[in-house]
């Protein structure tokens, strides 16, 4: 991995889970969804998620990606309309809606 993706992914990071911030929560505990999958060239279109809204799992009241995708479009938007509030927020070093 090159030493821009990696700082992007930590500048990705930094902001903490976009659908909780959505829901007016602070969840800094995230993975870095990739909207495009693991494709080449597309490494850098990251999202970040707490595990329940990337995976689901023990919180089955959230809409997750990976899960419930209709339901967690729906409540968020799409994984593209969140990618640029994301590009927006690092570039701002902090969430921009």
């Amino acid at each position: 991995m090159s030493q821009r993706i990696k700082r992007h992914y930590d500048a990705v990071a930094q902001l903490g889970c976009v659908a909780c911030f959505k829901d007016g929560i602070t969840n800094p505990g995230v993975h870095l969804h990739h909207i495009a999958g693991r494709k080449r060239g597309h490494e850098i279109e990251v999202i970040p998620l707490c595990p329940a809204h990337h995976m689901g799992g023990a919180n089955e009241a959230l809409p997750s990606v990976h899960g419930r995708k209709k339901e967690f479009k729906e409540r968020y938007g799409t994984e593209a309309e969140l990618l640029e509030v994301v590009e927006r927020s690092v570039e701002a070093g902090h969430w921009v809606i």
